[in-house]
């Protein structure tokens, strides 16, 4: 790879200096792949690391201090503080200092960032599978459906719809929470129980229709007459 082109795509990294993009294009190859390892590494080296990837790659025009990204991402905040300045060190994050706390955001200008915005946007759905099997354990849950986020659906006026009778309070609040955590934003979910959404459904609920009517997923549904339901709507 010509120097020129590795200056450009690695703009803003401190590379070494003294005659290092001299070198011979074989020897400039290896030293561009070892920055790169390196790079992804960092980028992808534990579990931390890839929720902090995925809450600040999600949420580029926010920052954040260890303690809301400990909240949000349910992270210790020793490791989490140790973790994001790895990040810092390779520009994926800036850290600033306000009223004696550090603060961090995304580097936007970061290489290959909108890449990283597609894989994580739009992340392998085994991925989604174990998230929500946390969900099926707060009660009887009757249906889970999902759009918005979790198909980057962004016409969506909710991420998800979950049915369930009897459900524990605080199960519920830590499974959200977990999911949370996990995908990087907030989620806008309905929660109801089997008869209001046979309620719903017998309205012809304006909002439920417009969720059923456009992409979705199911995940639980143990609805038998939704499946026909759904149908009649799509003809």
């Amino acid at each position: 790879m010509p120097p020129i082109i590795a200056q450009n795509i690695f703009h803003g990294f401190d590379f070494p200096r003294g005659g290092s993009y001299n070198r011979r294009k074989g020897e400039d190859y290896l030293f561009l792949h070892t920055v790169m390892s390196d790079m992804f590494e960092t980028l992808f080296g534990s579990k931390t690391r890839a929720r902090l990837l995925r809450l600040f790659i999600l949420n580029p025009e926010k920052s954040y201090t260890t303690e809301e990204i400990s909240e949000k991402a349910i992270l210790l905040r020793s490791p989490l503080l140790r973790e994001a300045r790895q990040l810092v060190r390779i520009n994926f994050l800036i850290e600033k200092t306000k009223s004696g706390k550090p603060f961090f955001s995304v580097n936007p200008n970061f290489p290959f960032f909108a890449e990283l915005r597609t894989l994580f946007v739009r992340p392998d759905s085994s991925v989604y599978e174990s998230m929500f099997k946390k969900i099926q354990a707060v009660g009887d849950v009757r249906l889970l459906l999902v759009s918005g986020i979790f198909l980057n659906y962004q016409k969506s006026k909710a991420d998800m719809i979950l049915v369930v009778n009897n459900p524990s309070r605080s199960k519920l609040k830590a499974a959200i929470g977990y999911v949370e955590a996990e995908v990087g934003r907030e989620i806008r979910f309905v929660l109801m129980n089997s008869e209001e959404l046979q309620y719903r459904l017998n309205m012809m609920d304006r909002f439920l229709m417009e969720f059923l009517e456009n992409p979705m997923r199911e995940i639980v549904n143990k609805v038998p007459e939704l499946k026909r339901f759904v149908a009649g709507l799509r003809r």
